[in-house]
């Protein structure tokens, strides 16, 4: 056997037809030499590369061994295991690297785009049928074990959804209503009809703003949160060790949440509709000199009862979608913590979106049975 020590290198031999190269030494990067100027000196084909009498081989000694084996269809022989391993390695990573990338017209590029975006969008819808028929089995459960369900986590989910939302929605309800008051102000005093200015703040904020605004803000808040919270549970592996322990992350972590936003929703939405009308009663006594008394009234004159059940219908399914958008996607959280603001972000959008098209839905429907 070659010292370890020595220098890589190699003699010739004929047999036969063929050309045998014996190697000796070391073929690692500091002992090599002049052996890869030699090596690229050969002439001719059909070479065996004997391999048996090298000590050691690095990366460096495998590629000049393979660089005869690909391009004078050598062949080698007598390599042990880890020889052999090594070698099938830099052919493995013998590919062609691209320094730019294929060219593609613009209209290939945003076509592939929409594409993906359609099947990711898919997908999504149903990952969420999906999660909705997890629910619902949960949901089926508890029914049947009413012991496990956790009260305590619902009431806490009350206080983080709607109590702690009240201020903030107070608020943007209030300026809503005053944005409402001023602006059909200034529209209907070219007909001289500033009067009317009352109907379109009450039935606004009855039938749309109320709701739609407040599951906006609720969306943006709380199912933000929600696929925050599980997310971090998620990359946490708190997940896996409720599974562990027998308890159901659906009956720990998603119907609280779910229950909550559900029932919180209408009280939310008609604490916004309101605010709303406070707000613009305010700015037309202030600026429209209409007083307090005529203006409550008048909404009750403007405002049927059918715009308040309206909102009420819509809310609690605003309420679901939310928090299923948000528990879901803090469900699909994985990898590293980048994914949770991703799917953060991927919460607050879809629920927005859903909320927006169901709304009109809603509102097709109710236009269709006679609710105008």
């Amino acid at each position: 056997m070659t010292p370890v020590t020595s220098g890589a290198s190699f003699t010739e031999e004929m047999q036969g037809a063929t050309r045998v190269l014996h190697f000796t030494g070391n073929l690692t990067l500091a002992r090599v030499g002049r052996l890869p100027e030699r090596l690229d000196a050969l002439n001719g084909e059909r070479l065996v590369l004997d391999l048996s009498e090298v000590g050691r081989m690095d990366t460096v000694g495998a590629w000049l061994i393979y660089k005869l084996t690909r391009d004078k269809n050598a062949e080698v022989s007598g390599a042990n295991e880890e020889q052999s391993a090594l070698l099938e390695q830099v052919a493995s990573a013998d590919v062609p690297v691209k320094v730019r990338p294929d060219r593609t017209s613009p209209f290939s590029r945003v076509l592939s785009q929409v594409g993906s975006a359609t099947g990711v969008a898919f997908a999504t819808m149903a990952g969420l049928l999906g999660f909705f028929g997890a629910l619902l089995i949960a949901i089926w459960h508890l029914i049947k074990r009413p012991r496990r369900f956790r009260f305590n986590a619902v009431v806490q989910q009350f206080e983080v959804v709607g109590v702690h939302a009240l201020a903030i929605i107070g608020l943007m309800s209030f300026l809503v209503g005053v944005v409402i008051a001023q602006q059909g102000a200034v529209q209907l005093r070219q007909f001289g009809a500033e009067v009317y200015t009352i109907n379109l703040i009450g039935r606004m904020s009855v039938k749309e703003l109320g709701v739609l605004m407040t599951a906006i803000m609720v969306a943006g808040r709380s199912g933000s949160a929600f696929a925050a919270q599980i997310g971090s549970m998620k990359l946490a592996e708190e997940v896996d060790a409720l599974r562990t322990i027998g308890v159901a992350p659906m009956e720990a972590l998603v119907i609280p949440r779910v229950l909550a936003t559900v029932l919180l929703m209408p009280l939310l939405g008609f604490y916004a509709a309101v605010m709303s009308i406070v707000g613009g009663g305010i700015f037309s006594w202030v600026s429209l000199e209409i007083p307090p008394v005529t203006f409550v009234q008048r909404i009750r004159e403007v405002v049927p009862i059918t715009d308040l059940w309206q909102a009420l219908i819509k809310a609690p399914v605003f309420g679901l979608i939310i928090a299923m958008a948000g528990c879901f996607q803090g469900m699909q959280v994985e990898g590293d913590a980048e994914s949770v603001g991703l799917r953060t972000t991927a919460a607050v959008v879809q629920a927005i979106f859903l909320v927006i098209v169901l709304d009109a839905f809603f509102a097709v429907f109710f236009t269709a049975i006679g609710w105008l």
